[in-house]
């Protein structure tokens, strides 16, 4: 098959190319590369900053309007595949519709769905956007649902659910604000990741536990990653001889994996049910994953064996708690660790995840 994969997320398209093209297929990949994370792509659409860059970029995409046709399958990122405007977006979604095949819609991340179901139907117990039936209000939260709710990206976003042939959702939560609102296409296939030939599951330094975290400064209240690294330091504080942190702040995506080696875990979001790519590439090297660990994640990957990832409440308590453990109960690790792995290798493996989009492909 020919495939164009628009967008990135994470490396979710990056790797599921690796793995597509492992199996024979003609995969393109048109992206920004995910921002200042810089992931590898086939054709470059960053867009420079201001209101010029702006004008670049449609520029650029005008003229690369050939590479966009005749492709069997086109799979979006998000609702937001290009650095532009959502009005802008409604003509390229008609033309990649009216000059390729099949139409594929990602639910991997910020999109009107996520928004909207989390802020008023709330089936998730907590979210980026809801505590139970509390309805968050920090200023990322606020800024989001003002860009996704009653706006140009809520009609985009609909007009390609309704109308492309499939939706894939990557974890739990995305799941239940799809399916029970397109129940014949929306499809779950958790995402692809790469697993190392050397994933080392030994204990770097075995006199302290090393425990790393990745900050986002602009989203760091919003992901729960202040509170994390908040009750890391009490816990390092508590336990000097027994902790080291390791934190990554703002680096490509190269730096951050070069970061994060030697760790014994993985500080994750505090409000995910799952583990997201970041974590699930630690979990593929052997390192523990310490955030969303729900029992729904285990289910719909029907996983009845494996507990490898220290699931944590979105309270300071609740991490602080689970750290103190994981210190004072170092015999856990290697345990946790090579859990970790084969948790990557059953459901996670690239060239399985691969077959599963060929089988939605080709349905």
């Amino acid at each position: 098959m020919k495939i164009l994969l628009l967008g990135e997320y994470s490396n979710v398209h990056a790797t599921l190319k690796a793995g597509l093209s492992a199996l024979g297929h003609d995969v393109t990949l048109m992206s920004n590369g995910d921002f200042w994370k810089d992931y590898p792509r086939d054709i470059d659409v960053a867009r420079k900053p201001g209101h010029l860059g702006g004008i670049m970029l449609l520029t650029k995409l005008c003229s690369l309007l050939p590479k966009m046709r005749g492709y069997d399958v086109v799979q979006l990122i998000n609702p937001l595949f290009f650095e532009l405007r959502a009005e802008r977006l409604f003509w390229f979604y008609r033309y990649l519709r009216r000059h390729n095949g099949k139409l594929i819609l990602c639910a991997f991340g910020m999109d009107y769905y996520w928004v909207s179901r989390c802020t008023y139907d709330k089936p998730l117990r907590y979210s980026d956007f809801n505590f139970g039936d509390t309805v968050r209000t920090d200023a990322t939260a606020l800024k989001e649902q003002a860009d996704w709710l009653g706006t140009a990206k809520e009609r985009l976003n609909k007009l390609i659910a309704h109308d492309c042939d499939a939706i894939v959702t990557g974890l739990y939560e995305y799941h239940v604000c799809y399916q029970p609102l397109f129940p014949e296409k929306t499809v779950f296939i958790p995402f692809p990741v790469r697993l190392p030939s050397n994933n080392v599951t030994d204990r770097a330094d075995q006199s302290k536990t090393v425990l790393f975290i990745g900050i986002s400064k602009s989203r760091s209240a919003y992901k729960g990653t202040d509170i994390m690294l908040q009750a890391a330091k009490a816990v390092e504080s508590k336990y000097p001889d027994k902790v080291q942190i390791n934190i990554a702040e703002g680096v490509p995506f190269a730096k951050y994996t070069k970061l994060m080696e030697g760790s014994d875990a993985i500080l994750d979001q505090l409000y995910a049910y799952t583990p997201s790519m970041n974590p699930l590439e630690a979990m593929a090297k052997g390192i523990i994953c310490i955030g969303g660990g729900e029992p729904e994640n285990y289910e719909i990957i029907n996983e009845t064996e494996l507990r490898p990832i220290i699931n944590v409440g979105p309270t300071y308590e609740s991490v602080f708690s689970e750290l103190e453990h994981l210190v004072l109960h170092p015999e856990c690790i290697p345990e946790l660790k090579r859990q970790s792995v084969e948790y990557v290798r059953r459901h996670h493996d690239y060239i399985k995840v691969a077959r599963q989009y060929v089988e939605l492909y080709t349905a």
